[in-house]
């Protein structure tokens, strides 16, 4: 993926393969690896060998779409009515731009301030009470890898764990690429960070996802997946990156591609699989695969993915048995609008070829399966429980007398919301038939332990306390409850604060934002 990329779910029970073969051990091997291994080890060894078995599981096809997570526009992947996938993969965690061992969005934000600024808690909320089931994507093309910026094993350790607690999450994905692919060192360190993740974490499922050409898996993705086996990782899958392939023939046909692609990949994986012990049917194989595409103009010119061709693919996965198909992005799953021509443009939020609004999501989500895992079972689904204490919401509650510009975000009944376009008196809360008939998208609940932000208050002499007999030039500057206003023209006896309410006719401006409303408040 080379675009600029800028929490508890359901699960079902799984029936085995029934020809899938089991290896068995002698009682010879038994003694001699109890011996050799003594009792401890060998407990760590039937764990993880079972973990391994536990591929010989066969399930439905499910279809996650990657969210750019940082982009601008903020996806609302939340919302049905933007999403129509059972799960979505976040992207990307990385290592923070100022601390080498700790996680962050994209280096942009770290887990704490993600949080904040785009109620990501929150969101992830919402999409569970929906059915829907969140994965993270730790990696990605651009930024650096946690693995690769941090050597600390511990601290590696950590970080890996500290995201999966903190979202309570059941599946994630390594998406390695670029120059962390290389990074053989850094690689060994991610393994051992897996194998650490998974033995505390025994329901936890991990897929790594690499590119891929026509011809296969390259040498380098080959050496990642041995680094994973050899490390006696339990991976869920792998899922390769089919698209902007090496291939400079005008006009690529992408569906012959990416099958040749995945065709390949099958029989790569099998030989490598098997030279680490584990023998797989091919079909158990396919269910443990994926396919990753990028949904219209590819960064490569002469490579278009195309409405045709994803169902092309899904005829593909249906007769395969192909586990996973994702598509890079979300964001970008609409077609191009006025400022674009509708085809071969390359856009972060745009297809860039004809389609409906979420067009290839429409044909992927025909496939009916789940992330899941065997024996989790079922359990009821995520309940949403809103802090409704006016006290603790992060955002100010929603008046109708407040004129509110898009990006604005507000709190109605313990649900945050969020402007789609300037509003004043239309209720959040009220209830729509379509989403385009409302001008608020909802964000998620109120999470318990939220509080508001303190107002960034100037210390008292910055400027001079606002007076109401006081005549105030254009251009002249004072504090109102330690919080600082501009006159915008010749003004006495007009409260700042009145500019809440009515700030087109105010003659003031403030010179800060509170919690919820948007730096460009005009």
């Amino acid at each position: 993926m080379t675009l600029t990329y800028s929490a508890e779910p359901t699960f079902d029970e799984l029936p085995e393969y029934e020809d899938e073969p089991r290896r068995r051990l002698s009682i010879l091997r038994l003694l001699v690896a109890m011996v050799v291994l003594g009792a401890s080890g060998w407990g760590v060894f039937l764990l993880v060998r079972n973990r391994i078995q536990d591929i010989g599981t066969v399930r439905g096809t499910w279809f996650a779409p990657y969210v750019d997570l940082t982009l601008t526009p903020t996806s609302q992947f939340q919302i049905p009515a933007n999403n129509v996938a059972r799960q979505s993969v976040l992207s990307f965690v990385v290592a923070d731009a100022g601390t080498s061992c700790t996680p962050s969005w994209g280096g942009v934000y770290t887990l704490a301030a993600a949080d904040q600024s785009l109620n990501l808690a929150s969101r992830l909320a919402q999409l569970r009470s929906e059915g829907a089931f969140p994965i993270v994507s730790f990696g990605g093309q651009k930024n650096q890898s946690l693995q690769v910026a941090c050597s600390d094993q511990s601290a590696l350790n950590a970080a890996f764990a500290s995201v999966v607690n903190r979202y309570g999450l059941k599946t994630i994905d390594l998406d390695v690429e670029g120059a962390a692919l290389n990074d053989f060192a850094a690689n060994r360190r991610l393994a051992t960070a897996m194998v650490a993740l998974e033995a505390n974490h025994p329901q936890l499922a991990v897929w790594l996802t690499v590119p891929v050409e026509p011809s296969g898996l390259q040498d380098n993705a080959r050496s990642l997946v041995s680094t994973m086996l050899r490390a006696r990782v339990a991976l869920a899958g792998v899922n390769v990156l089919a698209m902007d392939f090496n291939d400079g023939s005008p006009n690529l046909n992408m569906l012959s591609a990416v099958e040749a692609a995945l065709s390949s990949a099958h029989q790569q994986l099998a030989g490598l699989y098997g030279s680490f012990g584990t023998h797989l049917h091919s079909k158990v194989l396919w269910n443990h695969m994926g396919a990753t595409v990028m949904v219209g103009q590819n960064n490569q010119a002469n490579q278009v993915f195309t409405i045709a061709n994803a169902n092309g693919l899904d005829t593909f996965a249906r007769q395969t048995g192909l586990g996973r198909i994702s598509l890079w992005s979300l964001n970008r799953d609409a077609q191009c609008g006025a400022a674009f021509a509708v085809s071969g443009v390359l856009s972060d939020t745009c297809s860039g070829v004809a389609e409906a609004n979420l067009g290839f999501s429409r044909v992927f989500a025909r496939f009916g399966g789940t992330v899941v895992l065997p024996g989790s079972g079922r359990s009821p689904l995520f309940t949403l429980r809103p802090d409704l204490n006016p006290a603790d919401s992060p955002y100010p509650q929603w008046s109708g007398q407040v004129p509110y510009i898009d990006g604005y975000k507000v709190v109605r009944q313990g649900f945050i919301y969020e402007a789609k376009w300037y509003t004043q008196g239309f209720d959040p809360a009220t209830p729509v038939q379509f989403e385009y008939q409302t001008p608020w998208a909802m964000i998620g609940p109120v999470l318990p332990g939220s509080h508001p932000r303190p107002l960034p208050t100037l210390p008292a002499g910055t400027y001079p306390e606002w007076a109401v007999n006081q005549n105030y030039p254009t251009g002249s500057k004072v504090l109102l409850n330690g919080l600082p206003y501009e006159a915008r023209w010749d003004t006495e006896g007009a409260s700042p604060a009145a500019e809440a309410a009515d700030p087109a006719d105010s003659p003031w401006t403030p010179l800060f934002t509170i919690p919820g409303e948007p730096a460009n408040r005009g």
